[in-house]
């Protein structure tokens, strides 16, 4: 039995091939999105640490407030402009005197997992951090975690 390729005429046939195959652009692009081997296990390794960031957050009180005083540090030192990613009027006082919480959470563009601060009051919008200050604060805890 046939196939229904095997009845398409010749010229049919190239245009379904030529159809199917990717232009260099489209294929180097491809390429680009590809990981390898080191990328995957360094990816797994950060992952795994900003688990344990996480929970240590959730479970230890000394971690959580730590933290939160070095970004009320920064705050003071460096401005809420170069902390913070943006801050809404309501929310500004609040952060401004360290009336916050520190947590973890998927940044909204990027989706990828970074320190954010939760303002007390009736507001609850999660501010995250800007993403160079977060991935030091992460760095910084990861490195701790090397060295016990």
């Amino acid at each position: 039995m046939s196939t229904w390729l095997d009845v398409l005429p010749s010229r049919e046939r190239q245009k379904l091939r030529e159809m199917r195959m990717r232009s260099p652009a489209e294929y180097a692009k491809l390429r680009e999105r590809i990981k390898s081997v080191e990328q995957i296990t360094e990816e797994m390794q950060y992952n795994e640490y900003v688990a344990e960031l996480k929970f240590a957050l959730a479970t230890e009180p000394a971690v959580r407030d730590a933290l939160k005083d070095r970004i009320a540090d920064d705050l003071r030192e460096q401005g809420i402009e170069a902390v913070m990613e943006h801050v809404p009027d309501a929310q500004r006082a609040a952060v401004e005197s360290g009336r916050f919480t520190v947590s973890l959470e998927s940044h909204p563009q990027t989706r990828r997992e970074t320190l954010a601060v939760l303002p007390e009051g009736d507001i609850q919008e999660t501010l995250p951090i800007v993403s160079a200050l977060s991935e030091k604060y992460i760095q910084q805890f990861i490195q701790s975690l090397q060295n016990e």
